[in-house]
């Protein structure tokens, strides 16, 4: 029965994302699924969820839903409610996702909660790689209820519409959730009914102590050990190191982030909750990938980071690009990992996911803010190469290029598998892409991005080479890596995305596999 109820549950929020998806007014949501929706019980606990979610959003939502019945006590919601907010330290580390939570009442008591996070293109403030605190980079929606019993706030949707360059499509996508929402609440409370489930909380524990009791077993069966490791961003006036020291002992793991880089004055700030939903999930990766991920799997791993430091700002730092830092965290985790699981890891990716923000008007004359996905190449592992340009560790989807141009006054005129990107290696890591734009239109746009492993390259492990570094070029000539500019009409925007780091020594490689990586031009030269 418990094994029918999990299949149900995790079906409602497939069935959940579908309906927000459909529903939304942004390619970030509709192409990327830059998204996450989950079931939590009336305690916050997080037991289900979507097959594709982001795992930071997943890893952020039940810290933020305590946040909100901090602020607004579960005694005092009613059916129809819906809570929102998008603080950086409440929920995913930067103002650009929003959280929205509707509680769900079974004969008149709450019973669950049903949350979703979404990435939103432009939330207003002027973010920049220059900003200096997040007052500059948007705004920022405290803990508040966008819809009361069953009726929108008209003054907190005037707010957030008077606050954003594209009301329309932030409203859409808001309002989309709501739609999602309702579609949870119906279906849940259907499938307890159908299933003859009195109450769902001993649902809940059952499914929460089997996950956890996965963990711990997968745990145990590791051996034991205190190990370390440090990996380097390029940050902005100086490099900016990152370290992990690991202690496993028995069934739990503990995971330590002293001696890591001070946070800086720059938007490459990591809140603890953004950097500890990063660092879970590498764990879970390495340890116990096909268990359910749920709240239960996360309490044999203790995480802990010096308050003040890159990836535990204080208030308020600037963290727009706080997955600069964020998403370095299962890479060094990993590395320490390789010391006492290595068939488990895998090598460092083209990652943090580079992106770029576009400004303009469109052929219509309306104004757009768009962003645009590049990923580099997936870090090999053990038993097999890295995948080529696969998001690592976030794993929002690419935008087709069709899609885009439809949007956005450019043609794609050029993209490619960058050859040799990968690191060499027992297994390669997987390639890099160059990718560049056109601007087709009659009037200048203006970019923004802010792009990682310029000068440190994604590192292979045991031996394994590293991947190519990432370029930025305009009309062919290099760009700092973290800029605003201007692209005139006819002028060229080219990124060249890293390439995943090799696992293991190159002379180890299959002869068979590099001939087959000759042949489809993936590599050139005649040794591996």
């Amino acid at each position: 029965m418990l094994g029918v109820l999990w299949q149900r549950l995790t079906g409602l929020m497939d069935e959940v994302a579908q309906a927000f998806v459909r529903t939304s007014f942004s390619a970030v949501v509709r192409e990327n699924w830059d998204l996450a929706v989950s079931l939590m019980d009336a305690r916050a606990r997080q037991f289900a969820q979507s097959s594709r979610s982001i795992p930071s959003f997943l890893g952020t939502m039940p810290r933020t839903l305590r946040a909100m019945l901090e602020r607004i006590p579960a005694d005092a919601l009613r059916p129809g409610d819906v809570l929102i907010s998008n603080d950086p330290w409440l929920g995913t580390g930067h103002l650009n996702d929003i959280t929205l939570a509707r509680p769900i009442f079974r004969a008149g008591r709450l019973i669950a909660f049903v949350g979703g996070t979404f990435h939103c293109v432009d939330i207003g403030g002027a973010p920049r790689p220059d900003a200096r605190d997040v007052h500059e980079e948007g705004l920022t929606i405290p803990v508040c209820r966008i819809v009361k019993a069953g009726v929108e706030d008209e003054e907190i949707i005037a707010f957030l519409r008077e606050n954003v360059r594209e009301p329309d499509e932030a409203m859409g996508d808001i309002r989309a959730m709501f739609a999602a929402f309702a579609v949870a609440e119906r279906r849940l409370l259907g499938i307890l009914d159908q299933e003859a489930v009195d109450e769902l909380e001993p649902v809940v524990e059952a499914i929460l102590a089997r996950t956890e009791r996965s963990m711990r077993a997968a745990l145990a069966a590791a051996p034991d050990g205190v190990v370390e490791d440090e990996t380097v961003a390029d940050g902005f006036d100086a490099p900016l190191p990152i370290r992990c020291r690991i202690e496993k002992r028995g069934e739990t793991i503990a995971l330590d982030f002293a001696g890591t880089a001070p946070q800086v004055p720059h938007p490459v700030n990591s809140p603890f909750g953004f950097s500890s939903a990063y660092a879970a999930y590498a764990v879970k990766c390495a340890f116990d990938p096909r268990a359910p991920n749920n709240d239960g799997g996360l309490r044999p791993i203790i995480i802990t980071a010096p308050e003040g430091c890159l990836v535990n700002p204080r208030r308020p730092a600037p963290v727009w690009g706080r997955h600069l830092s964020g998403h370095y965290l299962p890479f060094v985790v990993l590395g320490a990992l390789a010391k006492l699981v290595p068939e488990h890891v895998a090598a460092e990716a083209g990652a943090p996911a580079w992106n770029v923000y576009l400004r303009g008007h469109d052929r219509a004359g309306r104004r757009f803010v768009k962003m645009y996905f590049m990923s580099g190449g997936h870090g090999a592992r053990a038993a097999s190469d890295g995948p080529s340009v696969l998001s690592f560790p976030t794993n929002v989807a690419n935008t087709p290029a069709e899609q885009f141009e439809n949007d956005v006054p450019l043609l794609v005129v050029e993209r490619r598998l960058i050859a040799d990107s990968g690191g060499a290696g027992r297994r390669r890591g997987g390639l890099g892409q160059r990718i560049a734009f056109r601007n087709i239109g009659d009037q200048p746009m203006t970019f923004m991005f802010r792009h990682e492993r310029v000068l440190h390259p994604p590192r292979g492990l045991l031996g394994g080479g590293a991947g190519a570094r990432g370029r930025d070029l305009l009309d062919g000539a290099p760009i700092p890596a973290k800029t605003a500019g201007r692209l005139d009409p006819g002028s060229t925007l080219a990124f060249e995305t890293p390439g995943g780091g090799g696992f293991g020594p190159p002379a180890e490689r299959d002869p068979a596999a590099h001939a087959a990586d000759l042949a489809e031009g993936l590599v050139s030269g005649s040794a591996p």
